[in-house]
């Protein structure tokens, strides 16, 4: 009975002076007059039990992505690395789940500044009050809102250990992940998903029109975390024998998994950041495994023209590849778009790999290669196949007649400027934290650990028993494994 008691707190007998009712105000509030009419100024917002519903299953799908991704990489590796793989992501869940509530949440949406939020949700304080981003439109409780968005801030500096497995010590990659996901993701959270964010804009700008559109993150998730992982890897060094030594993943198998649970979770990545049940989220869904499809067969097309076979690993890394590129142009572009948006990220990416090899950067599981140049692929393509056919919130790109200040060929631009933004801010600020760090505790693993292998030197543990059981009884394997 509790909330029939505030439901009839929340009405007032007659309405409060306008100027006192700030961007704060308690969320499924609706504050109307003796006569029933809305007060002027008040931000009135209902609760919509599908919505709510719908980002809490998303918000578990974008969760379960992360074990995804540590199975993802760990079939990657070599055997005596995968454990060490495995719980760098599951340790970051851990890490950023704690620095989000503290402080992570507040700095990405809150208050109405360019680049920074305010404190107004600090340890989750106040957390009944609408999200200013979100204002009126708002249609589910803030703390689903924060569930959301937390396993995207969960996700993004997990991609990174995709560029340096094999090589970071765990103190300091905790260190790491600690301090990046609050000075670097959640700036760039705000800048892009914050409406008052300096990339975004739609609260001020005449029209709600979006500076630069990333509808699920192509920008904050892939582009962030590819650059941030590219400078991690010149921190960290080559891998010792890189390139000249084959360092094969040791069960492709799991990597299938992986990118399986990941293109299941997406779902609740691309669609759930509708924040509601509706058509724009049905669109998001069908673009996201549309776009998923063709960059697969992408990708297996371009491996059949390089080498004359197609292969299992390349199917998992085309799929991956169309999640990240479709990403930002999830709930803006049509089907049909989303055809050659993935098509054009599968066959670009499966040659983008290639590149560290000649720049003689060891980017161990081709972050750069996928997550950097698909999330650009995408976020670029926004400037073309945007449709307000999809959604009439977004703007229409050059192949839809966009034209004026925020569509046709300066949508592109402001695509571009958003991707650079992110970009140096990531790449450039990773490199400073990576190295003060690395001043203060050796990052980089000793030549023997590599040897041993990870798992065993640094954590005391085996991902497998090499134990082998023979007719004349138990004998001992002495290996690390056939594919180490």
């Amino acid at each position: 009975m509790s909330h029939l008691v505030v439901a009839l707190h929340q009405l007032a007998a007659a309405c409060p002076d306008p100027s006192t009712l700030g961007k704060y105000q308690p969320f499924g509030q609706q504050l109307v007059d003796g006569s029933g009419k809305a007060c002027t100024g008040a931000v009135n917002t209902t609760a919509d039990t599908g919505a709510t519903a719908w980002i809490l299953a998303s918000s578990a799908l974008v969760l379960l992505m992360t074990p995804a991704l540590a199975f993802f990489y760990g079939g990657m590796v070599r055997a005596k690395h995968a454990l060490t793989m495995l719980l760098q992501n599951f340790t970051t869940i851990g890490i950023v789940s704690v620095t989000w509530i503290l402080i992570g949440f507040t700095w990405a949406f809150s208050g109405t500044g360019k680049y920074l939020g305010d404190t107004h949700f600090i340890f989750l304080r106040n957390i009944g009050d609408v999200v200013p981003t979100l204002g009126g439109a708002q249609l589910i409780p803030t703390m689903c809102f924060v569930a959301f968005q937390l396993t995207f801030a969960i996700i993004t500096p997990a991609l990174i250990t995709g560029s340096t497995a094999d090589r970071w010590k765990f103190g300091p990659f905790v260190a790491f992940v600690t301090i990046w996901s609050i000075v670097i993701y959640a700036p760039v959270a705000h800048w892009v998903f914050d409406a008052y964010g300096m990339l975004n804009r739609s609260a001020i700008e005449p029209g709600a029109h979006f500076f630069a559109e990333d509808f699920a993150g192509g920008t904050v998730v892939h582009i962030n975390a590819g650059a941030a992982g590219l400078a991690m890897a010149i921190i960290l060094g080559k891998r010792k024998g890189w390139p000249r030594e084959q360092m094969r993943g040791h069960n492709i198998p799991f990597v299938l998994l992986g990118a399986g649970l990941l293109w299941f979770g997406w779902f609740g990545f691309n669609a759930g950041s509708e924040l509601g049940a509706d058509g724009v989220a049905s669109a998001a869904w069908v673009n996201t495994n549309t776009a998923t499809a063709t960059a697969l067969l992408g990708w297996l097309l371009a491996e059949k023209l390089r080498y004359g076979k197609s292969t299992a690993l390349g199917a998992a890394s085309g799929a991956v590849a169309g999640l990240v590129a479709i990403t930002p142009c999830a709930g803006w572009v049509s089907p049909m778009g989303s055809i050659f948006i993935g098509f054009i990220a599968g066959f670009v990416c499966a040659f983008a790999v290639s590149l560290k090899t000649k720049f003689g950067l060891d980017d161990s599981l081709d972050v750069g290669g996928v997550h950097f140049v698909g999330g650009w692929i995408g976020t670029l393509c926004v400037g073309f196949f945007s449709t307000t056919g999809t959604n009439p919130l977004g703007n229409n790109g050059i192949l839809y007649g966009g034209g004026g200040h925020f569509g046709g060929w300066n949508l592109l631009l402001h695509q571009a400027i958003a991707a650079g933004v992110v970009t140096v801010f990531s790449f450039v600020g990773t490199l400073i934290i990576g190295t003060v760090i690395n001043l203060v505790y050796k990052s980089r693993v000793p030549v023997e650990w590599e040897d041993e292998g990870l798992d065993t030197a640094m954590h005391g543990e085996s991902a497998y028993d090499w134990g082998v059981v023979g007719a004349t009884g138990a004998t001992r394997l002495v290996t690390e494994g056939a594919s180490a």
